[in-house]
């Protein structure tokens, strides 16, 4: 059994910098670091950096002055920032740069009288913090349908969620011209790391009679990596741990592919390979 690995997969910039700050963070082991909320999406990798004395707070109140505070990938609204800056000794911002912009570009809009149209989830922590920048301004969607029931749209300025599906975007993005006299502003902000691993996923899925998608069942990306290869493969699975593999699933197979989303870390992605591995020698012996 052939095991083929995607061309892009695994942890995005966005997430290898947070998790290097709180690395570098607890090499100077001098206080106690608290993620306000999961650093990242990654049930197994929270329990590693957990082990090295990362612990997750919900909310600002539960840091104090002993603390070194860390906001998530993800990104936090302006007030909760603030909050946390008030109460901790030291907060670290790992918000994800491609977040940020998203941030930055919903806030100017506002200041200008601009409506902003988001395609995402709007109960999505990245979603959560760009409407705290634009809390009056800020229209979130999770797909086309859902842009009618907006009112008349000033001048609207359409951006993404960093991990949503660029077809949903686009979809999105014309829908909004039916809700404004102006031409809207489209800016696409989907992470080019998200681009490149649908796109790498898609190409391999359609040569594969299995596919995995190794992320947690919380995060955006993995989610959409796994509608994206069953798009190509009928057969493809989302799994956070090699345990999780059903060897039945394997059997007679020619060929399995194997994808990671963005907050899967790369020992994780090693141990599903070597699981696959050894099914493929059991399945030959």
């Amino acid at each position: 059994m052939e095991v083929l690995l995607a061309d892009e997969y695994g942890f995005c910039f966005g997430v290898e910098r947070a998790v290097e700050m709180v690395e570098d963070a607890l090499d100077e082991g001098v206080r106690p670091i608290r993620s306000l909320g999961p650093l990242i999406h990654n049930a197994q990798e929270m329990e590693r950096l957990g082990e090295l004395g990362v612990s997750t707070i919900d909310v600002p109140d539960e840091a104090d002055a002993d603390t070194i505070a860390v906001i998530r990938a993800h990104g936090v609204t302006p007030q909760v920032q603030r909050d946390l800056e008030g109460r901790a000794a030291k907060v670290i911002d790992a918000t994800c740069p491609f977040v940020t912009r998203v941030q930055h570009l919903a806030e100017r809009a506002a200041l200008d009288g601009r409506d902003v149209v988001v395609a995402g989830n709007p109960d999505h922590p990245e979603m959560i913090g760009v409407v705290g920048y634009a809390p009056a301004n800020t229209y979130v969607v999770r797909d086309a349908s859902e842009v009618a029931a907006l009112p008349q749209l000033r001048s609207p300025l359409v951006v993404s969620q960093t991990t949503i599906k660029l077809k949903t975007f686009l979809e999105v993005a014309e829908a909004v011209r039916a809700k404004t006299d102006a031409e809207p502003q489209v800016v696409n902000t989907i992470c080019s790391a998200t681009r490149d691993r649908q796109d790498a996923a898609r190409a391999l899925a359609g040569q594969v009679d299995v596919f995995y998608v190794i992320g947690g069942r919380h995060s955006s990306n993995s989610v959409k990596l796994l509608a994206v290869c069953q798009e190509q493969c009928d057969k493809s699975f989302l799994i956070e741990t090699p345990a999780e593999i059903n060897p039945a699933d394997v059997e007679n197979t020619q060929r399995v592919g194997v994808t990671a989303g963005a907050s899967t870390p790369n020992w994780l992605i090693d141990q599903v390979v070597s699981r696959l591995h050894e099914l493929g020698k059991q399945a030959a012996a």
